[in-house]
């Protein structure tokens, strides 16, 4: 039988740049289907932080509605202030939230709180702290201003049609606030998507367990539904399979039938223990890959027949931390219809220098000090099992295949995971 080209065509294949498996991926992912959700309704609120917008929404109406007061004062009329200081007539108050819209007369002024509506004949408000000698009906002002001072003008953070967010933006809790103030009833939005975690090893046991020769404790499943979790995407449903070939199959078709993605660690190179690339050596619409990146190499992608994309990642808990970050999470945004799927790069000077692989694009786990430099958090030598180092992370330097000595001083691109 013809080796299957989908999953690999020998050991002198050459591996697979990163940046060509990554669009590869992505022309996989077909973005979820809109819904729309209320933000009137309490029982959608926790549908709508972290969704994703499927269209533009422009203000319904001006930011902010009406000229309003940008303190506690005194609304006037400036002419009046001119010879400050000044004893003006109180002609009554107008808080927050008021409608009243009392004449000015020379001479006048109302006591106005923050945010609340400008009277149409004053053009100025006086800060209360410019202000002294109280007397029931009077005041004194003692600054003199101009028209304008401390006064919102309607419309001046955004017009009536303007645009407030954009199709593929993420609905934090700003971005919310943002469109509840400018009038948005319901928002069209592409929700977060049905993950599942399947987690395989023969030598994994549970964290805290008694260990025998060969056995560890299972560290991915924490590992995958927390990098979900930062990503924005907590729900994940997380299970444990053992490496049996009928068992994991039976697992994939019921999780991919009920989830959008299904992301494994585990079984994934070219042994014959390798059970989870066995069993999607069966599914037509996945392919293994070895691609030219440290760590991280051997992983399998694709759309499983019961119609979950899948991702199955190695299973050394770095690399597949790796794989999630440069592949899964850029595929999962993209997913959700986020604009910008891919985390941005950032420039970082090396504290303290390693080896880089040559002919390999090398992530490597990086911490930072407090003016942004970077230095390694593992081994350079060792990457895939460092997992204590691991731990103290903060990013992650992306080194090219062209390079093989990264020296003190140098600048690299690296992604910070953490501030």
């Amino acid at each position: 039988m013809a080796p299957d080209s989908r999953f690999g065509a020998g050991p002198g294949a050459a591996p697979v740049p990163p940046e060509e498996h990554l669009r590869a991926v992505l022309q996989l992912v077909r973005p979820l289907p809109p819904v729309q959700l209320s933000l009137a309704e309490p029982g959608d609120f926790a549908a709508l932080h972290g969704a994703v917008l499927a269209q533009d929404v422009a203000a319904a109406h001006p930011l902010p509605l009406w000229e309003n007061s940008a303190m506690d004062g005194y609304a006037v009329r400036a002419a009046d202030t001119a010879q400050a200081p000044v004893d003006l007539q109180v002609l009554g108050v107008v808080p927050a939230g008021s409608g009243a819209d009392p004449v000015l007369g020379p001479g006048q002024t109302v006591r106005i709180m923050t945010g609340a509506p400008l009277p149409s004949s004053a053009d100025a408000v006086v800060r209360v702290e410019d202000t002294s000698g109280f007397h029931p009906g009077t005041v004194r002002i003692n600054t003199a201003v101009q028209p304008g001072r401390d006064v919102r003008r309607a419309g001046e953070d955004r017009a009536a049609g303007a645009p407030v967010a954009l199709a593929g933006e993420p609905l934090t809790a700003a971005r919310l606030s943002a469109l509840a103030a400018a009038g948005a009833a319901a928002l069209l939005v592409r929700p977060a998507p049905k993950i599942a975690v399947l987690i395989t090893g023969a030598e994994l046991r549970t964290p805290g367990s008694a260990l025998s020769r060969g056995q560890i404790p299972e560290s991915n499943s924490l590992l995958l539904a927390g990098l979900l979790a930062e990503s924005g995407l907590p729900a994940a449903t997380v299970e444990h399979c053992p490496d049996d070939p009928e068992l994991v199959r039976q697992r994939l078709d019921t999780l991919g039938s009920s989830h959008d993605a299904v992301i494994s660690t585990g079984g994934v190179g070219p042994g014959e223990y390798d059970v989870m690339r066995q069993v999607l050596e069966q599914e037509p619409e996945v392919r293994a890959v070895r691609l030219a990146l440290r760590p991280g190499a051997p992983q399998c992608v694709g759309r499983l027949r019961a119609g979950a994309l899948v991702f199955a990642l190695p299973g050394n808990p770095v690399s597949a931390a790796v794989g999630f970050e440069l592949f899964v999470r850029p595929a999962l945004r993209a997913l959700q219809g986020h604009a910008s799927p891919r985390r941005p790069m950032l420039r970082s000077t090396v504290l303290r220098g390693w080896k880089s692989p040559p002919g390999r694009l090398q992530a490597l786990p990086v911490v930072f000090d407090e003016h942004g430099g970077c230095a390694p958090a593992v081994d350079a030598a060792s990457i895939s099992h460092s997992v204590g180092g691991f731990g103290a992370a903060q990013g992650y330097a992306l080194i090219g295949p062209d390079t093989s000595q990264v020296r003190p001083g140098d600048t690299v691109d690296v992604l910070r995971l953490q501030p």
